[in-house]
């Protein structure tokens, strides 16, 4: 039973007020058919809406079987409609884009039936109204009376207990208006149905009652319900009546069903949609194909410019800053009137000296070998490369069987300083190898044994073992016969980018003849000018050489006095030596490639880590350093001590060493000692007071002074002779000036025997691929110094920092710049979207009440359009990503044509099209907000006579 108790309704349009609905009180029986006539504007819709649920009661309260609705909010009228009502419309409110078995669907649908469960509950409902053959019919495809079928189908298809029908024969012919309301008729033997009419005749021959209204009130009722007082009202209480829910894939289904039914609209909205997403889609692969453009130079910039770590190493940003401190000192003293001493070039070289410092490698290389150190996450493709100064001679015989050296080619000769000279005037280009050089000079020490500059080691890949050779180098160098070395014993020839290689490195590999290198160096010495000889040289000539490589450590042979002497220079002692070496075989001949961007390989030989390593094992096996470290103290080479604590143990030595020198030494030492004092005699008594101060009581050596006239046996008696009468003072001078530097050190030793702890390398480079990495690589050895201690602290170079930070600018400015027209394309794709989504709403309005009335929460209409904003935006993202790689066809030509570079290329990366196609999505959900939730906010009643 329905009770109607004393509704009211007005209307308020600025100051006016219409009563619609004046104290209104009426009992329906749950099965009856009442008719409600009344003239135009007497209520009669305004109480069938409020019945319905469609529309708001000021006062009064409506009992549905004890239920009251006065309290009831948005979710629980949503749910009443559903469950309860079922709405007959005199202008049908079906979707035209949905089939007709679909209409009657969906207000199961919101009920949340199941979907096999919906098919066959509309399909028996379309079947009792005469519509059985029409399920996949359209709207548009039925006559008026079968649509007006189709949406008593859908009134009954939830099983409501209550049908309202608003002028259900309104628009329908005399025929068929009789043939729905013997429908009607049929329908209200057991459910009450109100409907609403203008048609008295009608509703007097099918109603089984008829109440009239007229200015808001009740006029007559021809079978009024009458209860006993308070009785309805005492029974009455809040409750709900179910639940209403729409799926998001039914909201999908709609909004498809409705596009798909406006093709050529849809299309164009998507297609407006994507202008947005064509326009970041174009920029994004311009922007990726300069990126990759500029990664690649900066990776190939980063691998010619590592951060070189070294054992010495000087400090730059000192040097520099005190160049800026000279300079700056300069400037405003144009005004001076006196003469002034310029101390720049005395102060400018104590800083250069001063700023050598030494790096612990072993320290640094633990804290790269940790992963978790702050700096790996910086490190580029080609990684940590670390280098050992492996020490080696190589010799092989010329075309005329001579024995050379890659080390001056003839052994022992003169000619070989020259040559090495030479050499080092063309280094590879390494800015550390230039460095090496100049610390060498300005401190004076150099190495012994060190390793033809004209090999070097080929830079390894981060596994060694897996990559023996890095992707650099395969990558900027062509084998242009042979192949690459693959054992410790195979080397290529290493060419330039004009298939040229210094003239002194085929002399010291022996491909030309010594006994030509020897005549030119004559003539260099002599002043005369040469024509070297630069004929080409076939490949096979070289690939057929074999190089007889000696570690430092063989080239000391231990004596018949127990120590050990070199025999590196003695070129009888090489040639036995060179029988028992390990072979190299020049098995490829490589030069960089036309399109190279790093040529870490020198011209000259190139030879692998596995030879680096057998190097570095073989000479911690050799018998001179397991006895060199047997005793520590002292000196394999000459048996002296390392160290001398007291003046008597420095006379001690000074003795034992000339004893122990050769008489050709003991004669050189006794002459130079001799022309040392003949000097002091000619400088006079200032002088000779200098001299006295460093060799006190010579003046019993100055009767010898013929002694520069003597042979080798009679100058060398002579310092015995001398050494047997020397005072203390006199053994500890010549000790000072003459044996300390011949004793060395333990390390000394050591390295010069080739010794090598793979935790200390020589050389510590780190690759970065990018200036931003590599800036990040630069704090974090900061941030390493602030915590290692004093002796710990690194001195680095960064020569890519000196040189290409402004690139760094240019690239942040291009990105801003790329970043500025995305954000403009972002903010026009909102707008643009935003208004299509509100015409949308616009043309779905009667849609949108047609769900309200079937119990459509506000959430479920919201849902709905947010579903076809997702929908356009899906299409727009594919439609623009499509276009995009469309446009970058002829796009990457123009690109290529402008630039007259092909390096540079468009192209849209998958993972970008991914993220434009969600972008595209969000972009119209966020667009879509404020149409749906207007759309959303539709008053249903209103919605419905929307056209």
């Amino acid at each position: 039973m329905l009770q109607i108790n004393h509704i009211s309704k007005q209307y308020q349009t600025g100051d006016f007020v219409q009563k619609v609905l004046d104290d209104v009180s009426v009992n329906l029986r749950d099965s009856e058919f009442v008719a409600i006539l009344g003239p135009s504007g007497s209520g009669k819709t305004t109480l069938l809406n409020i019945i319905g649920g469609l529309d708001r009661y000021d006062q009064g309260d409506i009992d549905i079987n004890g239920t009251s609705t006065k309290l009831y909010k948005d979710r629980d009228w949503d749910a009443y409609r559903n469950h309860t009502i079922g709405f007959v419309f005199q202008s049908y409110n079906l979707i035209p884009h949905q089939t007709i078995l679909s209409n009657v669907e969906l207000a199961l649908t919101i009920s949340g039936a199941s979907k096999a469960e919906r098919k066959d509950r509309a399909r028996k409902a379309l079947e009792e109204v005469g519509l059985g053959d029409h399920i996949n019919k359209r709207p548009n495809q039925l006559s008026g009376g079968q649509m007006q079928r189709v949406a008593i189908a859908r009134a009954l298809v939830n099983n409501p207990s209550i049908v309202l029908a608003d002028e259900p024969t309104g628009a329908l012919d005399s025929e068929t208006s009789v043939q729905i309301m013997n429908l009607l008729k049929e329908v209200a033997k057991d459910r009450l149905v109100v409907m609403v009419t203008h048609n008295p005749e009608l509703a007097h021959e099918y109603a089984t009652r008829i109440v009239e209204l007229h200015d808001g009130r009740i006029v007559s009722d021809s079978d009024p319900l009458i209860l006993a007082e308070g009785e309805g009202l005492r029974r009455a209480r809040h409750r709900r009546l179910g639940k209403a829910s729409m799926s998001m894939l039914t909201s999908i289904s709609l909004s498809f069903n409705n596009l798909r039914t406006k093709k050529g609209r849809t299309f164009l909205t998507a297609f407006a949609g994507s202008i947005g997403i064509i326009g970041i889609a174009l920029i994004l692969s311009v922007s990726t194909g300069v990126n990759t453009y500029i990664a690649d130079v900066q990776r190939d910039t980063m691998t010619s410019y590592p951060i070189s770590i070294q054992e010495q190493s000087f400090d730059l940003n000192k040097i520099m800053g005190s160049a800026q401190e000279s300079n700056q000192s300069k400037e405003g003293k144009t005004g001076r009137k006196a003469i002034y001493p310029d101390d720049s070039s005395i102060t400018n070289a104590s800083t250069l000296t001063s700023s050598i410092s030494s790096n612990n490698l072993t320290a640094f290389k633990r804290y790269l070998d940790n992963p978790k150190s702050e700096l790996n996450q910086y490190v580029g493709r080609v990684g940590v490369q670390y280098s050992y100064d492996a020490k080696f001679s190589i010799y092989d015989h010329d075309p005329k069987g001579t024995l050379v050296s890659a080390d001056g080619v003839t052994i022992g000769g003169q000619q070989g300083s020259v040559a090495s000279q030479m050499a080092s005037m063309n280094p590879s280009g390494d800015p550390s190898a230039m460095q090496s050089m100049q610390m060498s000079r300005l401190t004076g020490k150099t190495e012994t044994n060190t390793s033809p500059k004209s090999f070097s080691e080929i830079m390894p890949g981060k596994d060694e073992d897996a990559t023996p050779i890095s992707k650099v180098i395969t990558d900027n160098y062509q084998v242009v016969d042979g192949h690459w070395p693959k054992d410790k014993d195979q080397v290529v020839l290493v060419l330039d980018s004009n298939n040229q290689i210094p003239l002194t490195t085929l002399y010291e590999l022996g491909l030309l003849p010594a006994s030509d290198y020897n005549d030119m160096m004559s003539k260099i010495n002599n002043g005369q000018r040469v024509k070297p000889d630069t004929s080409k040289m076939d490949y096979d000539k070289a690939l057929k050489q074999t190089l007889d490589l000696v570690p430092a450590s063989d080239q000391y042979v231990k004596g018949a006095d127990g120590h050990y002497n070199y025999v590196g220079g003695d070129a009888g002692q090489v040639a036995k030596l060179a029988q028992d070496a390990i072979h190299l075989n020049i098995v490829g001949i490589v030069r960089p490639t036309e399109k190279a961007s790093a040529t870490p390989l020198p011209a000259g030989v190139g030879y692998t880590r596995q030879l680096t390593n057998h190097l570095i094992d073989q000479a911690q096996s050799s018998q001179v350093v397991k006895d060199q470290q047997a005793d520590r103290q002292r000196n394999v080479l000459n048996g002296l001590a390392f160290t001398a604590d007291d003046d008597g143990a420095k006379a001690a030595q000074a003795k034992d060493y000339v004893a122990s020198l050769p008489v050709p030494q003991k004669a050189a030492m006794s002459k130079a000692l001799a022309a040392a004092q003949q000097a002091d005699q000619q400088d006079g008594a200032a002088g000779a007071g200098a001299n006295a101060s460093q060799l006190p009581g010579q003046a019993q050596y100055r009767g010898q002074g013929g002694i520069l006239a003597m042979g080798d046996q009679q100058a060398a008696a002579s310092m015995d002779s001398y050494m047997a009468t020397a005072s203390q003072d006199q053994l500890v001078s010549i000790y000072e000036q003459y044996v300390r530097p011949q004793v060395g050190s333990y390390k000394d030793n050591m390295t010069a025997f080739g010794l090598i702890n793979r935790d200390t390398p020589s050389t510590i480079k780190i690759y970065a691929d990018s200036f931003e990495n590599k800036n990040s690589i630069s704090e974090a050895i900061d941030h390493y110094n602030q915590k290692a201690k004093k002796a710990d602290k690194i001195v680095y170079t960064d020569y890519a920092g000196l040189i290409m930070n402004s690139v760094t600018t240019i690239i942040n400015v291009i990105s801003g710049v790329l970043i500025a027209f995305v954000s403009v394309s972002l903010v026009v794709s909102s707008i643009m979207i935003g208004i299509i989504t509100y015409i949308s709403v616009l043309e779905r309005t009667k849609e949108i009440g047609i769900l309200r009335a079937m119990g459509a929460s506000k959430h479920n209409i919201s849902q709905v359009f947010d579903a076809e904003t997702g929908i356009i935006g899906l299409l727009s993202g594919f439609l623009g990503v499509g276009i995009t790689l469309l446009l970058l066809i002829p796009g990457n030509t123009l690109i290529h044509h402008l630039m007259g570079t092909d390096q540079v290329t468009a192209v849209l990366p998958v993972g970008g099209a991914v993220v434009l196609i969600i972008l595209s999505m969000i972009l119209t959900l966020i667009g879509g907000l404020i149409p749906s939730k207007k759309a959303a906010k539709q008053d249903p009643a209103t919605a419905l006579r929307t056209e």
